[in-house]
């Protein structure tokens, strides 16, 4: 478990993701950094770093030839080094690193390279599915100017959403949002209704699934359940959670940990309503909103 007041150092996920992929493929051949420093000619202090994902200098052709020393398959070997290509690269959102709050940032990482999102939210509608009127008018944080952040959540909303409906490969997404959540009025009876509509239009979507959990459902979880998003990554890279609260996130990283929400998740997806009575139930609100 990894838990966050801010991003987590300044090591980006795909550093991570790399410096993880070379240190297996290492441990896989039985060396040590010393062996492999020796050979390559690479410091071993250098070559710890990017095990680490700390090296923020990566060259694409240093990982090929560590990667061709390994013994690894060409797919493989491409796929670490888009990563080191991903790695240098500047994600959208780090020219408002002062606008995220404090952990988000590295959650941005997370979902950008995920293939499949599985949330489960009981305090608010969560932001890939929010409408630009409901985005608005979610309250800002006290320490920021009202107007800069309000800006900055529409804009973050309409872009982080697109990766739900582009053209290519679009995100695949499960939603479990409680009732709660949806009762909640943001903003006015008017925001909600357009929010309640695009929330059973978004459920139509092949890639999409949204499933209210009603009240009368109790606690299928336990009591204790965060809001969490369980994110699952590509070429067998381990799953992680997200979870957060007014102060800072926590991200669970061990496989025992992932395991304990895959099954609180599957608990709370058994007590959800099924996906067109969770539309019925969202276009019935929205009606009600509008007498």
């Amino acid at each position: 478990m990894v838990g966050t007041k801010a991003d987590i150092g300044r090591t980006t996920l795909p550093r991570r993701q790399l410096g993880r992929a070379l240190r297996d493929a290492r441990q896989a051949g039985g060396y040590t950094l010393e062996q492999v420093a020796e050979v390559l000619e690479i410091s071993r202090s250098s070559l710890g770093r990017l095990e680490l994902g700390q090296n923020e200098k990566i060259k694409v052709r240093d990982i090929e030839y560590i990667c061709r020393y390994y013994g690894l398959p060409d797919e493989r070997i491409e796929y670490l080094k888009s990563l080191a290509e991903q790695a240098r690269t500047k994600p959208w959102w780090e020219d408002y690193r002062d606008l995220v709050r404090p952990g988000f940032n590295t959650y941005l990482q997370l979902e950008t390279a995920a293939t499949e999102l599985h949330f489960f939210q009981t305090l608010i509608i969560p932001g890939l599915l929010q409408t630009p009127d409901y985005a608005r008018s979610v309250r800002p944080s006290a320490s920021m100017d009202p107007s800069e952040e309000s800006d900055w959540l529409v804009e973050r909303r309409i872009r982080r959403s697109a990766i739900l409906t582009r053209k290519h490969r679009p995100m695949r997404a499960e939603f479990l949002v409680h009732e709660s959540a949806l009762r909640t009025v943001v903003g006015s009876t008017r925001i909600m209704s357009s929010q309640y509509r695009h929330l059973a239009d978004m459920g139509t979507r092949e890639n999409v699934s949204i499933r209210v959990v009603p009240f009368t459902a109790g606690f299928p979880g336990g009591l204790a359940v965060p809001p969490y998003i369980i994110i699952d990554f590509p070429h067998d890279e381990p799953s992680v959670v997200y979870t957060e609260g007014a102060i800072g996130t926590m991200i669970f990283e061990e496989k025992d940990e992932v395991n304990r929400f895959r099954v609180i998740h599957e608990a709370v997806s058994g007590a959800a309503l099924e996906e067109q009575r969770s539309r019925d139930l969202l276009r019935n609100m929205a009606r009600r909103c509008e007498q």
